[in-house]
């Protein structure tokens, strides 16, 4: 039987049987009894499914990451300690020393530098290419070793929309995978699998747990990407892991199950980036209550923007389902329910009138956070980016008044007069 999108939020991963317990339950241990070492040898051949040590694999966590693979469609998942390992992960579980990834260029700084500085030092170089590419551009970006693809659904902190079902035809074309990190729309509201991408990721951190209570990551298999057809890219997954008595994944697992099989038996076995069995706790109860809270995000974040976009103080506001973005149509097509409340404005005054608005604001604080039931917001110039010069704000696509603030759950009414009474400060 197949469950609406809400129902598998609340239900998904896990089903109790008789007299056993409701709610998953925390296994907040590192290590499993087993009977004999027969029994636990089988295990570390891949030969039978079960838990020896939670660095690799834990109930909690595989529980909740069967609720992610159910909720975005595909047919394996995993949980990382962060968004930002679930990226590593999902790349480097494909790219090895001399191999390139095509990139979107509007994509999260630390996922920017990850792929830029972090994966050059392994040896794997990288290519970027605009959101707005033509499929010419898309192509000419591909290389003979180019062995994955990778972009945002809604870019943090750009708020450009993917084109997914042209990226991933580009990626097809050249027979690697589309990797789409859906942190932003989750996938209450976009599911990039259904339209062709291969991989997803999502900083769970964000609206996932939604309440600022747990780092994670995930990583979640569509399935549906023919490993074996393209064997010579991929020799990891399609020849012999002598580390594993000589398992070919591909084939012992099929499309279904080698990516995630591999991702955890090498690189979780090898860099240990779990998450905590306690945080996928408290990520599965984020997860309950997404259905409900993903929309008032969007009805808060639209009208913010709507506000902002007619206010004298401010001279440009980026929210890509506001009529007239750049990425409306694109909005549109792929989350035709919202995208997410995180809203992007440039004010008039620049910097200082950025730090002026701020300090006014009553109900939102400033972090470095986005996606909470609380709403907060930042001023890249004087935070995450305050080491650059305004010429250097500039080049980067930042401007100097450049304020983002993610919308909560408060009334949109309260949000508006707060953020109105702050802009009439910085006017006097």
């Amino acid at each position: 039987m197949s469950h609406t999108i809400d129902t598998k939020c609340v239900q998904a991963g896990y089903t109790p049987g008789n007299g056993e317990p409701r709610q998953i339950p925390i296994i907040q241990s590192t290590t499993f009894k087993y009977a004999t070492s027969e029994d636990m040898g089988k295990l570390f051949d891949l030969e039978a499914s079960g838990y020896f040590y939670t660095r690799l694999q834990n109930p909690t966590n595989d529980y909740v990451a069967a609720k992610l693979a159910a909720l975005e469609g595909g047919t394996a998942a995993m949980l990382t300690s962060s968004g930002q390992a679930a990226n590593f992960f999902a790349l480097f579980n494909i790219c090895n020393a001399g191999d390139h990834i095509v990139a979107s260029s509007s994509i999260y700084g630390g996922t920017f530098n990850l792929i830029s500085v972090t994966l050059a030092k392994m040896g794997i170089t990288s290519t970027f290419v605009s959101p707005d590419a033509t499929d010419e551009e898309l192509d000419a970006a591909f290389l003979p070793n180019t062995r994955a693809m990778f972009g945002e659904t809604i870019a943090n902190p750009a708020l450009t929309v993917l084109d997914i079902e042209k990226f991933a035809a580009a990626a097809h074309r050249h027979g690697v995978p589309l990797i789409v990190d859906n942190t932003f729309p989750t996938p209450v509201n976009c599911r990039p699998i259904e339209w062709g991408a291969d991989i997803v990721t999502h900083s769970t951190t964000k609206y996932m747990d939604g309440h600022g209570a747990a780092v994670g990551g995930a990583i979640i298999d569509s399935g549906k990407f023919d490993w074996m057809a393209h064997a010579d890219k991929y020799p990891g997954l399609c020849t012999p892991d002598d580390s594993y008595h000589g398992i070919t994944y591909a084939e012992k697992f099929g499309k279904e199950g080698a990516f995630i099989t591999k991702c955890t038996s090498q690189l979780m076995r090898d860099l240990g980036c779990i998450q905590a069995p306690q945080h996928a706790f408290y990520l599965n109860l984020g997860l309950e209550s997404l259905h409900v809270r993903m929309p008032r995000h969007c009805e808060n974040g639209l009208a913010v923007a709507e506000f902002l976009n007619q206010h004298p103080a401010v001279k440009s506001v980026s929210y890509p389902h506001l009529a007239g973005n750049k990425y409306y149509d694109a909005a549109m097509k792929y989350m035709p329910k919202g995208g997410c409340g995180v809203v992007s404005f440039e004010l008039k005054g620049g910097r200082a009138a950025a730090e002026a608005f701020l300090k006014e604001l009553k109900l939102a604080a400033i972090e470095t956070h986005v996606a909470d039931a609380r709403t907060c917001c930042l001023n890249p110039a004087t935070s995450t980016h305050r080491q650059m010069t305004e010429e250097q704000l500039a080049a980067a696509g930042v401007p100097a008044g450049l304020v983002r603030i993610s919308c909560g759950l408060e009334g949109k009414e309260d949000l508006i007069a707060d953020i109105a009474q702050a802009l009439e400060a910085v006017k006097k």
